[in-house]
């Protein structure tokens, strides 16, 4: 009887230490993926983390997102009149909680008596977490891609160093000091500039040679791929809304090629499931 409960704990150790090893080792994969310029794999990134069925930059969404293998998670960012950095993309808490305000005229406890109601708009028993939390979990298991609501940064960046993830990080911001800022704070700082225009896109490669820009579909063209694609990073496109929508009814090969044509090969859906599943089926993803 002794033998036997030994070798079951033998073998449930050889289990857990296997789970460790792949989470690691699909990290290992996704960086890989992620700054090779040349890869022919398609990155997806779950918008606000996959909140389909739960609760938008929640503690649900994040888990959620890296047990169906996203490659991304976008998080929102703001900070608390007392310091502290919690997930939220609006700026109140009106429409995502149970309660009314902004985010900044609360402190951290205080917004915790509000619960997060669900991408349907009911109430649930998930409260509003920390920036923290959030990346105590994802640690070791997926990028993280931090939009920043706040111009607050400090807090944010001394969260990232004090969980030891900068490399899973990279800030997005449209606003070009602002990340010039952070990287004055952490010269190991990752960053995913956000363009409006070709003549922005050349300014932020120029400026911080970062490993993915933010395009929108208003200037997505053959000359804008060849530049970014030149200049070794990758190009973000998002399929949110009307997009999404279409695939979802059945249109997956059509918008899929028009999200691609130009080389854009990291794709931010609200839908992250819908996107693994088809890319999988066709040889585009892991």
């Amino acid at each position: 009887m002794r033998a036997f409960k030994l070798t079951n704990l033998v073998l449930l150790l050889l289990f857990a230490s296997s789970i460790v090893f792949a989470q690691k080792s699909n990290l290992e994969y996704i960086k890989k993926e992620f700054f090779n310029p040349e890869s022919k794999t398609i990155l997806v990134a779950a918008h606000r983390g996959a909140h389909i069925g739960n609760c938008e930059n929640s503690v649900l969404s994040t888990k959620r997102s890296i047990e169906i293998g996203v490659d991304i998670i976008e998080l929102d960012v703001q900070v608390t009149k007392d310091g502290v950095v919690v997930l939220m993309h609006d700026r109140t808490i009106d429409r995502v909680t149970n309660g009314t305000g902004r985010v900044s005229d609360y402190t951290f406890a205080e917004l915790q008596k509000f619960r997060l109601k669900s991408w349907l708009g009911i109430q649930t028993d998930e409260k509003i977490p920390t920036f923290e939390e959030i990346l105590n979990i994802a640690k070791g298991k997926i990028l993280i891609d931090i939009d920043l609501k706040t111009e607050n940064v400090d807090p944010v960046v001394a969260v990232v160093q004090k969980t030891a993830t900068e490399d899973q990080v990279f800030f997005f911001s449209k606003n070009y000091d602002l990340l010039k800022h952070i990287r004055t704070m952490d010269k190991r700082a990752m960053f995913m500039p956000r363009a409006y225009n070709y003549k922005m896109a050349v300014k932020a490669l120029d400026i911080f040679n970062p490993p993915v820009v933010h395009v929108d579909p208003s200037f997505y063209s053959e000359k804008l791929g060849k530049l970014i694609r030149e200049n070794r990073s990758r190009i973000w496109i998002n399929a949110l809304g009307e997009v999404d929508a279409t695939m979802r009814y059945g249109h997956m090969e059509e918008k899929l090629e028009e999200l691609t044509r130009y080389g854009a090969n990291v794709i931010q859906t609200n839908e992250p499931a819908m996107f693994l599943e088809y890319l999988r089926v066709t040889g585009n993803h892991k």
